[in-house]
C-alpha cells in the first residue's frame, strides 16, 4: 500500500513540474469526457421528457383499458352496470388508480357568444395516470364532483378568452347542460403545440352526468382505464377480464388490453443519436490520448538520467514502469473529473433543460452512472497513454542512462 501511495504522491509531483506540456495534452480529454458525460446526463433528461409525453398520450405503464360489447348486434353494455362491475372488480384487486374518460363538447358562454369547448371529462385520477400538466392552478380533487358549481380545468385558450382571471378569485363561467349551469375554473393547461387558439377543458365524469341533457347521458359511453403494476398487470389482465364477464353476463364479450407505450415502443428512441454524439466523443477521447503519449514519451526521454540513476540505486523494473504510468493515469483522471464537472454544470442548467424538455415534470438527478462512465474512461486513456513511455522507460539500460 505505501508503494502504491507513493507511486500516486510522485506521479502527482512530475505532474505538477511538467504541468504546461501535460496541461496543453490534458485539454482535448477534460473536452472529450465532459462531451461523453453530457451525451448521458441529457439523453437520461431527453428519455423522461419522452416518457412523459407517451404518458400523457396513452397512460402510464401497465394502463389497461376496459371495454365490453355485445358480439352479436354491438351494442355497449349499460353504463350503470358496467360501471359498477368495474369498480367492484378493481376494488376486490387493491388497484388504486382508475379512470373513466370520454370526449363531449361543452357549450360555454363567453363575451362574444356561446361557443362549442372540446371537453375531455374524467375521473379525478386521470390527471396522474396521464400526467396532464398546469401551468397555474391546480387539478381537481377528491369531493369536486360533489360541488354544486361544477370544477373546469382549462387550457390557456379559453383562460385568455375569459380575460386572463386570477384562480385566486375563484372565476367562474357559464356552460349549457340541462340548463345554464355556473362552473369554476381550477386550473390552467398550456395549449398544446399543434392545438394553438383552440378552446379545450376538463371536467369531472359525475359533474358532467348531473348537468347533462337526457340525450348527453345517453351518448356518453366512457373508456375504462385501470393503472396497474407492470410487472402483474399479464395476471391482472386476465383476472379483470373474467371477473367483469362474470359479473356483466355470457352475453357480452369483455376485453382488456395494455394501450400504455411500452407495448409499442420496442427500443430507445433516442439511441441513433447516443451512439453518433458517443462515437464523436470516442474520437476526441482518442485524439486527446495520442497527445497525451507524446507528451508523455518527450517527458520520460527527459529524465532518462533520473530514470538510470534510480535503477542503480535499486528501483526495479516494474516500480519504474509503474510510476511512469501513473503519471499519464494520474494526469487523465484529473482531467477526467473537469470534464465531469462541467458536464454536471452542463447537464443542471436551467436553460439547457428547458431548452430540450421543455415541460419536463420530473427532472431526472444527474445520473451516477455518466459521472463514472466519464471517471472510467478518462483512466482507461491515461492508461493506455502511459503503456508506451512506460516500456520505453523500463528497457533504458542503466549505463547509457548514467552517461545520457
Amino acid at each position: 500500500m505505501t508503494g502504491i501511495v507513493g507511486a500516486f504522491v510522485e506521479a502527482w509531483a512530475e505532474l505538477r513540474i511538467h504541468k504546461t506540456r501535460v496541461l496543453l495534452s490534458l485539454i482535448g480529454v477534460a473536452v472529450a469526457v465532459a462531451a461523453l458525460t453530457s451525451v448521458v446526463g441529457l439523453g437520461a433528461i431527453t428519455q423522461q421528457a419522452t416518457t412523459e409525453n407517451y404518458e400523457r398520450q396513452s397512460g402510464r405503464p401497465a394502463t389497461l383499458i376496459v371495454s365490453a360489447y355485445d358480439p352479436v348486434t354491438g351494442a355497449a353494455p349499460p353504463a350503470a352496470a358496467f360501471s359498477a362491475a368495474f369498480t367492484e372488480v378493481t376494488d376486490r384487486y387493491s388497484v388504486s388508480w382508475t379512470t373513466r374518460s370520454t370526449y363531449t363538447q361543452v357549450f360555454v358562454d363567453f363575451v362574444d357568444g356561446l361557443t362549442p369547448v372540446d371537453t375531455t371529462v374524467v375521473d379525478v385520477d386521470y390527471g396522474t395516470m396521464h400526467r396532464v400538466q398546469l401551468s397555474q392552478g391546480s387539478w381537481f380533487a377528491d369531493g369536486d364532483e360533489e360541488r354544486l358549481a361544477p370544477a373546469l380545468v382549462v387550457n390557456e385558450t379559453v383562460w385568455k378568452r375569459l380575460g386572463s382571471p386570477d384562480l385566486r378569485t375563484h372565476p367562474t363561467v357559464t356552460v349549457q347542460g340541462a340548463g345554464n349551469v355556473t362552473a369554476v375554473i381550477v386550473g390552467v393547461t398550456p395549449d398544446l403545440p399543434y392545438n394553438q387558439d383552440y378552446p379545450t377543458m376538463y371536467m369531472l365524469y359525475d359533474s358532467y352526468m348531473a348537468i347533462a341533457t337526457p340525450q348527453q347521458v345517453q351518448s356518453i359511453y366512457p373508456q375504462y382505464e385501470a393503472w396497474v403494476p407492470v410487472g402483474i398487470s399479464d395476471d391482472l389482465t386476465a383476472l379483470i377480464q373474467r371477473d367483469i364477464a362474470g359479473a356483466l353476463g355470457d352475453d357480452l364479450q369483455v376485453s382488456v388490453s395494455r394501450q400504455d407505450y411500452l407495448v409499442y415502443q420496442g427500443e430507445d428512441p433516442l439511441l441513433p443519436i447516443k451512439l453518433l454524439v458517443g462515437g464523436v466523443s470516442i474520437l476526441v477521447l482518442l485524439l486527446g490520448a495520442l497527445g497525451l503519449v507524446n507528451i508523455s514519451l518527450v517527458t520520460v526521454r527527459q529524465r532518462i538520467r533520473e530514470i538510470g540513476i534510480r535503477r542503480s540505486f535499486g528501483a526495479t523494473a516494474g516500480r519504474v514502469f509503474f510510476a511512469v504510468m501513473m503519471e499519464s493515469v494520474v494526469a487523465a483522471a484529473a482531467a477526467g473529473v473537469v470534464g465531469v464537472f462541467i458536464a454536471v454544470v452542463v447537464v443542471k442548467n436551467p436553460a439547457v433543460i428547458n431548452f430540450i424538455a421543455a415541460g419536463i415534470t420530473d427532472v431526472p438527478a444527474f445520473p451516477i452512472e455518466a459521472a463514472l462512465l466519464g471517471l472510467g474512461a478518462a483512466t482507461f486513456v491515461g492508461a493506455l497513454a502511459g503503456l508506451l513511455p512506460a516500456l520505453v522507460a523500463v528497457r533504458v539500460k542503466v549505463i547509457d542512462a548514467i552517461r545520457y
